[in-house]
């Protein structure tokens, strides 16, 4: 089941990947008649320039309006994940579109709890960055994402370094979460619980 937060306006631009999760998002505003655009940011790998092709391909299908964005600054100091977050906001800001979609779900929220708990104290992925950036969908799991794209027959491009466990919060999702499950087989019920105490 798609849960939101929020109403989602009818004009608005969807950060999409090309994976799953923005696929069956785009798919789902769509499919209630909103005016979906798309901005797709290119991480400059070899996957990153496939997946841009995909999303090419569906923009000019369904005819909706695409923003491309590239990695334009330096890495310094900063994780690659890091940088690649701040780069692709940046890119989120400079379009202007007034609501931009990141398809972050429940299970992204998990994943953040975990790791930011593991600092000191468990924090939730921000309904809102800046005055323009919402994520709407912070109460949907990944298993109702996959079996709605199974549902619809979605296409979607797989970018292999989600498998790449030497990436923190892929190591968190694939040997982390497995053992917490264990220990806390509800804990996306108990997640959900503080989202809906926090943004609804």
């Amino acid at each position: 089941m798609i849960r939101i937060i929020g109403k989602i306006p009818h004009n608005l631009t969807v950060a999409c990947s090309g994976g799953i999760d923005s696929m069956v998002v785009v798919h789902f505003l769509l499919q209630g008649r909103k005016k979906v655009n798309l901005a797709y940011f290119n991480h400059d790998t070899r996957h990153s320039h496939k997946a841009q092709e995909f999303v090419e391909n569906y923009a000019d299908m369904n005819k909706l309006n695409l923003f491309i964005g590239r990695v334009k600054g330096r890495k310094g100091k900063r994780s690659l994940e890091e940088f690649w977050r701040d780069e692709r906001y940046d890119f989120l800001q400079r379009i202007g579109s007034d609501y931009t979609i990141t398809c972050h779900h429940l299970d992204d929220c998990v994943e953040t709890w975990l790791m930011s708990s593991f600092h000191g104290q468990g924090k939730l992925i921000p309904f809102q960055r800046n005055s323009n950036i919402f994520r709407p969908f912070l109460m949907t799991s990944k298993k109702s994402i996959k079996d709605y794209a199974i549902k619809k027959q979605i296409e979607w491009s797989e970018d292999p370094s989600n498998q790449k466990t030497n990436f923190m919060r892929n190591h968190v999702r694939h040997n982390v979460m497995p053992q917490v499950l264990k220990v806390n087989p509800g804990i996306r019920n108990t997640i959900r619980k503080k989202l809906i105490e926090t943004y609804l």
